[in-house]
């Protein structure tokens, strides 16, 4: 029991500094925030309290107002946050990566499969919706990316129907923040063992991070893609 009591009063400091920081970085790309999150407590607990002198139960309905504007709060700020973040990541290399790491349970992530020398970027998520290959980068440069990544898994998996995803805000992109969002509408076709199949055909064939040599110890400074334009 005491081990039990010690573990939460270690978490809760915790919990409390991990939402002190989101807070802070919130703060920094939307200065409204704090205002906004405030604004809506006070005026659901307000509504609810007039409810209740209203109806004479000016107690009971004040908890229910003050639980529900601490819902209400929790909700607005973490949108607030979300909306935030993906504010800070967008346009940056290894934006969308981070997306699909997160996308939920049944998705399977490889990041970088593919990349050229302009840093333009292929990652792959396997789920039951098949593959999806999700790209980055300059629109023209990553056509051709994607193409030799599809060549080079149709003679893996043939039976797997395969997406693909360019992350952006131009005509037929998807911006990142509704990546995620993208990725789960797309219509399951396949069953559990079936992704799992895919997955080990697909490790089986390895990716740009474990088929690149890298020497031991510490990363060698001003390290480029080789010559050729196309990580295999």
């Amino acid at each position: 029991m005491a081990r039990k009591e010690n573990a939460d009063t270690t978490a809760n400091p915790g919990r409390l500094k991990q939402i002190a920081l989101t807070y802070k970085m919130t703060r920094k790309a939307d200065s409204k925030v704090g205002l906004v999150v405030a604004a809506v407590g006070i005026v659901t607990f307000g509504v609810f309290l007039a409810l209740g002198f209203w109806i004479d139960h000016p107690f009971y309905l004040g908890i229910l107002g003050f639980l529900l504007a601490f819902l209400a709060m929790a909700i607005v700020f973490g949108r607030r946050a979300e909306r935030a973040a993906f504010g800070q990541m967008e346009g940056q290399p290894g934006a969308a990566a981070a997306v699909l790491q997160n996308i939920g349970r049944g998705w399977t992530t490889t990041p970088a499969v593919a990349m050229n020398r302009s840093q333009d970027v292929v990652h792959r998520a396997v789920g039951k919706a098949g593959i999806v290959l999700v790209a980055e980068g300059n629109p023209n440069r990553v056509k051709s990316l994607l193409a030799a990544e599809k060549k080079k898994m149709a003679r893996i998996v043939v039976d797997v129907p395969v997406h693909d995803v360019l992350v952006g805000d131009g005509e037929g992109q998807v911006p990142l923040k509704k990546l995620r969002t993208t990725l789960l509408k797309l219509p399951r076709v396949l069953a559990g063992p079936q992704v799992t199949a895919a997955n080990d055909r697909l490790r089986a064939m390895g990716d740009l991070m474990s088929n690149m040599p890298l020497p031991k110890g510490p990363m060698p400074k001003g390290m480029r893609m080789p010559r050729g334009g196309k990580a295999r």
